[in-house]
């Protein structure tokens, strides 16, 4: 049929040409937004201080002991630190690299399963998910974990494909037991039970017991633990509290109780993917139903109730969880991609121009509803910057509208592979709305960063001893010590820092009473607080000279000689 004939391959010169256009539009947005809280300043900090304390095996956030979560990403980021800097880009970068290569991995595994034009439009359609391309850019676990996972998936996949030799099985097996190890070493227990659960379910729906077999269970557990011991082994010798609160607290009280006040209704994910998946939603159920009516392989194993598997139960078992964040089923994302990947070489001319019409139609609402954002807006968030972010929101929904109307002429024209070169601009539209939009944040992102505040503090911070103390007064800034360069004393609230202060109680000011004593004795000293603290101790006639303030915090030290004129205001 003609459809069929017109997804021929795209030339060798235009797929590469394609990979070094995508590799820099998706390495080039590293350094446009500055870091937010909470995840991006978090994460960039402990690194940081990884980095400067050279600890490789204690985790510690802002100076307290940090066990929520394993080392992989910030090892990965204080490598980056020792490479190229301390900076905004290379915090991300462990991130990007993550997505970048899981797209890569799910590309070459569809290529291998199933056929190569289902591998090239299932790295086409996970690169173009919004939900893949912004948490790709974002400063998070979920996407170092989701890399590992899709490794664990992926590397499966190849090692049960039928007519392999034993060398080549072993070898994609212990990827996948490596891969599972790794993900541990990324975000704890779930880089193994869920895969493990998994295989459980799939050996059970597809009554294929003949997969264990070929697992090389005794070999693969042997390289899972030769990566993953020498931690746990190591800062559990350190640190004797570690095992309570990283295995109990952290896995099974965080699955099971909303003590972490992250809950979410049942159905908390269901529109974080169909806004993650959203080009691809008109196609997502023929996607499914056409790939559960591939055969089986000649060995019995089937690579789709696999896939389909993965999909469904990591997605329950988040959605089941206590603990709910957006960025928990990105791990889902790869799987629906080798779906949508094996479809889209199938869609017939009429059937993409429809799918094309009903985004245009889709993107010309969407800057409809836009100018609704000009109504909001409060003290700390003025409304021109609302008005500011508009513009920046219809500019990209300009540029995807007009690359959905160019991907529609592409598939009208008699271009060889006309639907294919449709798909692939559709995908670029998409990719870049959600580049531009995301990257837009920044116009919010700038100030809540404390990134504007950072030149005074740090100037204020060199005019004074090394052992200044700087304290931190009812809150906890996520951004503020990256940026400062510099850990604070926490006063008051504990924050989600609990565990590191009860375990090293010294470290901290359990009252402010007790703090504006200390603060008053002292020579020397610098704090963060928020506005409305500042004031009330400002009236009660506390010592303080103004460092830096924006509308979320104010800075001051306890000496006038620490703060440059301009910035000066004492009490």
């Amino acid at each position: 049929m003609d459809h069929q004939n017109s997804w021929s391959p795209l030339s060798r010169g235009v797929f590469f040409l394609l990979i070094a256009a995508f590799t820099v539009l998706w390495f080039g947005q590293l350094d446009i937004r500055h870091l937010i809280p909470s995840d991006e300043g978090r994460y960039a900090e402990m690194a940081r201080e990884m980095f400067v304390d050279r600890d490789w095996v204690t985790l510690r956030y802002n100076g307290y002991k940090y066990f929520e979560k394993p080392p992989l990403q910030t090892w990965m980021t204080a490598l980056a630190y020792a490479g190229f800097g301390i900076g905004d880009w290379q915090a991300r970068l462990w991130t990007a690299l993550s997505g970048y290569g899981a797209v890569l991995v799910v590309g070459y595994t569809g290529a291998r399963v199933f056929n190569p034009a289902a591998g090239f439009f299932a790295a086409v359609a996970l690169a173009a998910s919004p939900y893949w391309n912004l948490m790709g850019h974002f400063n998070a676990l979920d996407m170092g974990l989701s890399l590992m996972m899709t490794l664990t998936l992926c590397s499966l996949l190849l090692a049960q494909r039928p007519g392999l030799s034993t060398g080549a099985t072993r070898g994609w097996m212990w990827l996948c037991w490596a891969s599972m190890a790794l993900a541990v070493l990324s975000k704890g227990l779930i880089g193994i039970v869920l895969p493990g659960a998994v295989l459980v379910l799939y050996s059970a729906f597809a009554r294929d017991g003949a997969v264990w077999r070929r697992l090389y269970l005794f070999s693969g557990l042997l390289i899972f633990l030769a990566i993953t011991a020498p931690w746990f082994i190591l800062v559990q010798s350190r640190n004797p509290e570690f095992f309570d609160f990283f295995f109990i607290n952290e896995h099974f009280r965080r699955f099971l109780l909303p003590d972490h006040h992250r809950a979410g209704v049942p159905y908390y994910f269901v529109p974080v993917l169909l806004v993650g998946f959203l080009p691809w939603l008109s196609v997502f159920g023929q996607s499914v139903w056409q790939a559960l009516r591939l055969p089986r392989q000649p060995n019995n194993f089937s690579p789709v109730i696999m896939i389909c598997v993965w999909a469904v139960f990591i997605f329950l078992f988040f959605s089941l969880s206590k603990s709910k964040l957006v960025s928990y089923t990105l791990p889902v994302a790869p799987a629906l991609a080798l779906l949508i990947g094996r479809y889209l070489p199938t869609l017939s001319r009429a059937h993409w121009q429809r799918h094309l019409a009903g985004y245009a139609v889709f993107l010309i609402a969407a800057a409809i509803g836009v100018v609704y954002l000009s109504n909001f807006g409060d003290a700390r968030t003025p409304n021109a910057l609302y008005r500011h972010f508009q513009t920046w929101l219809w500019i990209a929904l300009a540029v995807a509208l007009a690359g959905v109307a160019l991907a529609a002429w592409c598939n009208r024209s008699s271009l060889p592979a006309a639907p294919a070169k449709a798909t692939v601009v559709f995908a670029a539209a998409w990719f870049l709305l959600a580049g531009i939009g995301g990257n837009a944040h920044e116009i919010f992102g700038r100030a809540s960063s404390g990134v504007l505040l950072a030149p005074a503090v740090k100037a204020a911070i060199a005019r004074l001893p090394a052992n200044t103390p700087f304290y931190s007064i009812d809150l906890l800034d996520h951004t503020l010590p990256f940026y400062v360069g510099h850990t604070m004393i926490m006063v008051q609230r504990e924050d989600e820092l609990s565990f590191g202060i009860g375990v090293e109680p010294q470290k901290w000011v359990p009252t402010i009473d007790a703090w504006q004593t200390l603060w008053r004795r002292s020579g020397t000293g610098l704090a963060v607080m928020a506005p409305s603290r500042y004031r009330e101790l400002a009236a009660a006639g506390l010592p303080m000279t103004v460092i830096a303030r924006d509308e979320r915090r104010v800075v001051v030290s306890r000496s006038p000689d620490a703060a440059p004129a301009i910035a000066s205001e004492n009490h």
